[in-house]
């Protein structure tokens, strides 16, 4: 999301570059006024709905799903590993008292082992998922940047602005078009395997 934050952003700032170049300068004659801009069509959108499970863009869903798949086996490994060291963290308490001392302290360096190697296995899981969902989502936020583009210009949208990145006041309903975006880009981007019905 980082590559469609960065353009949403770049589009903001250059159509308030450009209302900032065309204002009217203090002291300016009639004659070398601009003409006055004819009135813009403004739209918003708010791109936290492209991954909504149910409404959002097939596409976003299709690739979240096959990375929660291929890192699935990781995280049932992650989570048999936390309920052995939590077994183990129960026995060691019960027989604590009851147990000889060297006994209870190999358990406990053994228990502390485990609990290491889950972290180092979960800190290694986060940032291989984290790689591999900016390398699967990258170039679809790209194509989703330039859907964008194509579907403001097929219906004369001059100013787009994406309610998710930069902060609105108020926004008459009137003015969202993110349903519209997405039923159009399921349709004309159809997710491999069949677009949802």
């Amino acid at each position: 999301m980082k590559v469609f934050r960065i353009s949403i952003t770049v589009l903001v700032f250059a159509a308030f570059a450009i209302l900032a170049h065309t204002q009217t300068r203090p002291g300016a004659t009639p004659a070398t006024r601009p003409a006055a801009a004819a009135p813009a069509n403004v739209a918003v959108i708010d791109s936290r709905a492209f991954s909504d499970e149910k409404a959002g863009i097939a596409k976003v869903m299709t690739a979240m799903k096959a990375l929660d798949a291929k890192f699935d086996p990781l995280k049932a490994e992650l989570r048999g590993m936390r309920d052995r060291l939590n077994t183990m963290r129960a026995d060691i308490d019960k027989k604590r008292s009851i147990q000889d001392q060297r006994m209870t302290a190999q358990q406990i360096e053994e228990a502390d082992r485990l609990e290491l190697t889950i972290k180092r296995k979960a800190e290694d899981a986060q940032t291989s998922y984290q790689k591999e969902t900016l390398a699967a989502l990258e170039p679809l936020q790209q194509d989703i940047v330039n859907a964008l583009a194509t579907y403001a210009q097929a219906k004369g949208i001059s100013l787009l602005i994406d309610v998710n990145r930069v902060p609105v006041i108020y926004a008459s309903t009137s003015l969202d078009v993110t349903k519209d975006f997405i039923a159009d880009y399921n349709r004309t981007h159809p997710a491999i395997g069949g677009a949802r019905p």
